[in-house]
């Protein structure tokens, strides 16, 4: 399809993406800064590139360089002479310089977006392809968006070719989403501009070619010695087993070997099986004391439901084995069980760690952990992510996880350092990325993993058909953003029509939320009403599992609530009665919560 637009008016819609490697020439915005990085770790330490400021950066940017940030960052292009405007946050000032010292001119406009100013610069373009530069160099602001407008009335403005192929279009409108990928509308924009053809920004990927202030040290290098171990699910639970481990480029190469736990303790012990693993690259330029690790999957097939297996993972030599570890497959059939859910872990992950090693020591039977989003505070950083599987050691390599991406895994693009960690099945919607959305079915109970950033239609119709085709007694859902929000003014009112509706149709128990940062639960809601029992609703539950905390607000919906406590909840499965036990602990150990649904 394609998208043609006259002013004020939206006729048809055409995305696609070019290729992710520059253009005409011209070398990627990535290529560029990873460039310029690289002859900065030539003539200074680790230590101190974290001190380096603007002026000392910009010694080291070329002027090729300076065409790539100029030009690369957002591509596409028009059928007709336009003119751009693009609004920039005020908080910026001087930065980026391809706007502010270029052929670009400042307007006296001034457009409100989630209560901040944005100034408008403009400049025209013949028709063709437009390039605009990168969001910031130096400073730390909000990212950009464009509107379009043809120069000569009755231009009817077609736009082809956007990269990246991620952003959207819309109209230029107060009401409609500045950005593609954060869920706030504009609230101010001049008459002048009204009607325009909007080009949505992205805001989590404004820092994108950051060059002063973004150099970080994790605090957890790699070595050859294989860590930062996790258990997750790819395929089906009662037969295989995918587990993930970190190690130095040194390593080039991982194996699992494993066997039965019984034959492990057998005097005379059988001989374990060995599998390979799959070894990916993953690079983070800013982590300057550590910017490159090798990640290893494996997946372990033709295993034992209901059975105990013993495991160690390396680089398939006779030396170099991590030390021995376990897990367990699903049952066969309907038995009891209980796991884990948290809320957002994201800040003080160092607490967060204290509190996921209390609930494993605490309840050494629940199987499994499901997290709800925000597993990590910047999801673009490499370093975040091994702070958050150093505090897990000795957790997630023994029960699996079960996780669901939030928002802030999609700090700085599209979450991918969040599906470089984790290997999730791929029966998820068609419409989006595979693992973004999938389905996992335990004992008697379905759990079914939703991409709450996105929107929710892309996954309606999937979701729909998971409801509609179990046959398992329970029926978990699990999604960041909340259908019935704790926050004042963070109401998601798309999720709780289009996906609250179905969870009405097909009776889901229980939907697990994070986001709001309060614990709150809701009464069993139907038709967006409170109602009587759990047999005639679903229970909304927000928590969260990390040391950033929010106010709550008052609502009719809420039946209990609390704020500044982090808590892990586990859920009991009883089979015989059909019994749901669910008890929320804080760091303490103490019930913060509790609920009992009998179905």
């Amino acid at each position: 399809m394609k998208l043609f637009i006259k002013q004020g008016i939206v006729v048809i819609l055409l995305i696609y993406s070019v290729q992710v490697f520059g253009h005409n020439g011209v070398p990627s915005v990535h290529d560029t800064v990873a460039g310029i990085i690289d002859r900065m770790k030539k003539q200074h330490t680790p230590e101190a590139l974290e001190m380096l400021g603007p002026d000392e950066v910009w010694d080291f940017v070329t002027d090729q360089d300076k065409e790539s940030l100029s030009t690369q960052f957002l591509r596409f292009k028009v059928n007709v002479p336009v003119v751009v405007s693009v609004m920039q946050h005020r908080r910026l000032r001087e930065d980026p310089f391809w706007l502010t010292g270029g052929d670009f001119k400042k307007t006296d406009f001034v457009v409100i977006y989630d209560e901040k100013e944005y100034t408008v610069w403009q400049r025209e373009y013949d028709a063709g392809e437009i390039g605009l530069g990168v969001s910031s160099l130096f400073t730390s602001g909000e990212g950009y968006f464009v509107s379009l407008a043809p120069q000569k009335s009755g231009d009817v403005v077609e736009v082809t070719e956007i990269y990246p192929a991620y952003h959207t279009l819309g109209e230029f409108k107060v009401g409609d989403m500045a950005y593609f990928d954060d869920w706030h509308h504009l609230e101010e924009v001049p008459k002048e501009l009204e009607g325009q053809t909007l080009v949505r920004g992205t805001d989590d990927n404004k820092d994108a070619a950051r060059l002063a202030g973004v150099f970080r040290l994790t605090p957890y290098p790699s070595s050859p010695e294989p860590d930062h171990v996790s258990l997750t699910w790819s395929e089906d639970p009662k037969t295989t087993q995918t587990i993930q481990w970190r190690t130095s480029p040194a390593v080039t190469k991982g194996s699992v070997m494993y066997q039965k736990k019984s034959d492990h303790n057998n005097f005379f012990q059988k001989e374990p099986k060995t599998v390979d693993a799959e070894t990916t690259r993953i690079e983070d330029i800013y982590v300057v004391n550590d910017s490159i690790n090798h990640r290893h999957t494996a997946t372990l097939r033709e295993l034992e439901p209901d059975t105990e297996y013993v495991y160690a993972v390396g680089d398939g030599s006779n030396e170099g084995w991590s030390e021995i570890k376990e897990f367990k497959t699903a049952p066969d059939g309907n038995e009891p069980f209980s796991f884990f859910y948290m809320g957002d872990a994201q800040n003080g992950l160092e607490r967060w760690g204290s509190l996921i090693q209390k609930s494993y020591i605490a309840h050494p039977d629940a199987a499994f952990y499901v997290m709800a989003g925000d597993l990590v505070n910047r999801g673009a950083h490499r370093d975040d992510w091994d702070t958050y599987f150093e505090n897990a050691e000795g957790v997630l390599d023994h029960r699996q996880i079960v996780p669901c991406p939030g928002n802030h895994e999609y700090h700085g693009g599209d979450c991918e350092l969040y599906l470089e960690h984790f290997s999730l099945p791929l029966n998820g919607s068609k419409n989006i990325t595979e693992e973004k959305s999938y389905v996992v079915e335990y004992s008697n109970a379905v759990f079914i993993v939703l991409d709450s950033n996105l929107e929710p239609e892309t996954q309606t119709e999937w979701l729909e058909e998971q409801l509609k085709n179990t046959e398992k007694t329970w029926k978990f859902v699990v999604y960041h953003h909340p259908a019935y929000s704790s926050g004042a003014r963070r109401d998601n009112p798309e999720i709780r029509k289009l996906w609250g509706d179905l969870f009405d149709k097909y009776h889901v128990d229980v939907a697990l939320q994070g986001h709001d940062h309060a614990y709150l639960r809701t009464y069993p809601m139907y038709d967006q009403k409170r109602v009587e029992t759990a047999a005639d609703g679903t229970i909304y539950i927000v928590s969260v599992s990390g040391t950033k905390f929010y106010d709550q607000g008052d609502f009719d919906y809420t039946e209990f609530g609390m704020t500044k406590v982090s808590t892990y909840q586990v859920l009991d499965i009883l089979i015989h009665g059909d019994k749901l036990v669910y008890r929320a602990y804080d760091q303490e150990g103490n019930v913060r919560d509790d609920f009992v649904i009998e179905k």
